[in-house]
């Protein structure tokens, strides 16, 4: 029990950590997929959606040349004094950014896709500068989508494994997180405590997901009656 609370305790701190590092960089992210109007936009849309449809392996095994003692990263961690970052917490870290990164820019982008141009248009009129009206009007228009993000980068992190067993590896303490615990009771044949934990896992996305269509369908039905 004490190692499924210490994966337990090492995956929210990831997944905390993982959602609000995605916030600040998919915010800017999202606002200019949502805004601009250049011809390489729809490839970077691409890269950003590539989690959705890649293996998870595939992204940790490039990661792992990237960041290992031949890659470049690594080479630069290791210039800078910081070590390798595979089969560390922050190695972790940054895999799990890039895989959950679609996850959180494109509910930002759509959001403030639905703003529309009008209410830009209005406070541009008023003298608003691109600042305040970014801060003004996008942010607080978005927020259904910036609810939604944290929402779901948060849960997909939680439910990672490909990604992180192939960067993290599988240490107590520093890398195991909740589906690589799982991973190891079901290879030990204690099905006891694999029950326990996929429980646990199962009980959390359905909580998730139920809060998450649950507040969406109020924002929906706000927006109906102001409309109305």
């Amino acid at each position: 029990m004490e190692a499924n609370l210490a994966a337990i305790w090492l995956t929210l701190r990831l997944a905390t950590t993982v959602t609000l590092l995605l916030l600040l960089i998919g915010t800017p992210i999202a606002w200019w997929l949502a805004r601009t109007r250049v011809w390489f936009r729809g490839i970077i849309a691409a890269l950003v959606a590539m989690p959705l449809i890649l293996p998870p392996t595939v992204l940790g095994f490039y990661l792992l040349l990237l960041m290992g003692p031949n890659g470049p990263i690594g080479a630069l961690t290791q210039a800078l004094g910081l070590g390798l970052l595979p089969f560390t917490f922050w190695g972790l870290v940054i895999a799990s950014c890039l895989y959950s990164l679609p996850f959180v820019v494109q509910p930002i982008q759509n959001a403030f896709e639905a703003i529309g141009e009008r209410p830009f248009e209005v406070a541009a009129t008023l003298r608003a500068g691109p600042w305040d009206q970014f801060v003004s009007i996008a942010l607080p228009l978005a927020r259904p989508g910036f609810i939604t993000a944290s929402v779901l980068g948060f849960a997909h992190t939680v439910g990672e494994f490909g990604v992180v067993l192939m960067i993290g590896g599988n240490i107590p303490g520093v890398t195991r997180v909740v589906s690589v615990q799982l991973y190891d009771h079901v290879e030990a044949l204690d099905y006891a405590q694999a029950h326990w934990l996929a429980a646990s896992l199962l009980v959390f996305s359905f909580v998730v997901l139920a809060a998450l269509y649950g507040f969406n369908r109020r924002a929906d039905n706000h927006l109906l009656r102001r409309g109305s």
